[in-house]
């Protein structure tokens, strides 16, 4: 066996060791079982905070609907003031209170803040809690739950499933394997070889530590166990009221903590699908802009033609329309019988036709700047269909002189109306653009990062908007920023923004850690 294969088998030997330790650990440090306790309505002398038991609830794997339940503890506990004053629950408003919180928690300062920052002193529905931005969202949720895991951990319920000695020892075995696989290419030799070996190495010792992050989460403690069957049997107590799970918020102010803990152990149905610190409705967003709150319906332009594009853009696409619409009058008007005669080269009359519709269209699809291996290959692929589906009594008509047939008159027609379109288009975007005054709503990226993003915004005029077409990402300005745009309304393009105000969510990812602006 020549060295580099004894390298590989040592590497490969090194990786089914380095597996076989890691199913042993993952074995070993699993959960234990949960034993639900009695039903009952006992929340204890000294209970946990709804936050924490939503970690216990969801088996150490999630705190989902920790913020929630939070919310709610806060108002059972007087700082914060929860108001239905119709008969729908999604109506419900959020207030503060003169009952000023003297110590809390982090993660209960964190949500208090949060609400402060958009109840302000009139109080806002409870749907305006929810991120404008994704990014947002989840760098405050995973704020969120890395001080719920503290206290819990504080508290004897919750440890590391790895702890660090371990997890060290598990990442420098990882290196073994990789540095066998690597020496393995090494020894071949050459430029390549050395290339080879350290690109074998270092996706050798990412994906093993890969792995290793994958199971670098929560576990039980034998105190966590016993706290989370009690709160097992407290859930089953509260789920023998029937109409508990129907309860609005604004039920706090008589069921008290329960409704928080309802939420955490997620028997509350109708509140945890009001309450939301994630992201939200993109299509419904509460908007306080113009001084009253309302909920604003954005529609994103998914079929709208021109949309976003400038004007040179426009003039190519009409060029690209115009281009395709001529040479089809015109290649109808040229082709005649002569081009099959006496074994010509072009084939029969069918594949004359499929071939100069091909031609056409990857003109077209050229002069339009959507060329690619894509494109060409669906227009050729149509071609092959449409020569198969063509018969000879149709291409022994289309090369008979009598000029385009009914379908082709059709596209002509079709193509010369795009190219009309496009070009009044670039003549409505070649005027001075309008200018708006808004709140920004939502930044919604596109399927291709080429494609002009979405962007909401409010400018109080309606309680409906249509997204704009904003090129690029959004530079100095984010979610609850108020702006100034010159906007081209016809392909709803945004040319210039002008930020006018930070908004809180801006300002709040400021000073948030690894966070960025979307």
């Amino acid at each position: 066996m020549s060295v580099s294969a004894e390298f590989g088998a040592g590497g490969a030997a090194a990786v089914v060791l380095w597996l076989l330790a890691f199913g042993l650990v993952l074995l070993a440090t699993r959960n234990g079982t949960v034993q639900a306790g009695p039903a009952t309505q006992e929340l204890g002398d000294s209970p946990e905070p709804p936050a924490v038991v939503s970690l216990l609830a969801n088996g150490w794997r999630s705190t989902a609907h920790a913020a929630e339940s939070t919310l709610l503890d806060l108002a059972a506990r007087g700082h914060l003031e929860l108001r239905q004053a119709g008969e729908n629950p999604a109506d419900t408003t959020v207030h503060l209170t003169d009952n000023a919180p003297t110590v809390l928690r982090p993660y209960e300062h964190r949500v208090l803040a949060r609400v402060t920052a958009q109840a302000g002193t009139d109080g806002a529905p409870i749907g305006a809690v929810a991120f404008r931005a994704a990014k947002q969202a989840a760098t405050w949720n995973r704020l969120l739950r890395r001080e719920i895991v503290a206290e819990a951990r504080q508290r004897g319920l919750s440890r590391p499933r790895i702890g660090s000695a371990l997890g060290t020892t598990l990442m420098a075995a990882a290196v073994v394997p990789a540095v066998l696989f690597g020496l393995a290419l090494l020894t071949i030799g050459g430029s390549h070889g050395i290339r080879a070996g350290l690109l074998a190495g270092a996706v050798t010792f990412i994906v093993l530590v890969f792995l290793l992050a994958t199971a670098v989460t929560e576990r039980a403690t034998p105190a966590g166990l016993d706290r989370a069957g009690h709160w097992a049997g407290v859930r089953q107590w509260l789920e023998a009221h029937e109409s508990f799970t129907q309860l609005p918020p604004a039920a706090v102010t008589v069921w008290e903590r329960y409704l928080a803990y309802g939420a955490a152990l997620d028997v509350t149905v109708r509140v945890n699908q009001l309450l939301d610190f994630g992201t939200g409705n993109r299509r419904r967003v509460w908007s306080g802009y113009g001084g009253t709150w309302r909920e604003v319906r954005i529609r994103y332009p998914r079929v709208w033609p021109g949309y976003g594009a400038t004007n040179r853009g426009l003039l190519q696409r009409a060029l690209a329309a115009a281009v395709v619409s001529g040479g089809l009058a015109l290649f109808a008007e040229l082709r005649q019988q002569s081009w099959t005669d006496g074994g010509g080269t072009l084939g029969t009359g069918h594949a004359v036709l499929a071939l100069g519709w091909m031609v056409l269209a990857w003109l077209g699809i050229a002069l339009a700047g959507r060329f690619s291996r894509l494109t060409a290959g669906l227009v050729f692929f149509a071609g092959a269909f449409a020569n198969g589906a063509l018969g000879d009594r149709i291409g022994d008509r289309a090369l008979d002189g009598s000029g385009p047939l009914l379908g082709e008159w059709v596209a002509i027609g079709v193509f010369a109306a795009v190219a009309g379109f496009y070009l009044a288009l670039a003549v409505l975007d070649s005027r001075p653009g309008v200018t708006i005054t808004g709140e920004v709503l939502r930044i919604e990226s596109r399927y291709n990062e080429k494609w002009p993003n979405f962007l909401a915004v409010d400018d109080g005029s309606a309680d409906r908007t249509v997204a704009w077409a904003l090129p690029g990402p959004p530079s100095g300005f984010a979610t609850g920023s108020t702006v100034r745009l010159t906007v081209t309304p016809s392909t709803r393009r945004v040319r210039v923004v002008q930020v006018l105000a930070l908004g809180a969510d801006y300002k709040a990812q400021q000073r948030e850690p690894n966070s960025t602006i979307s």
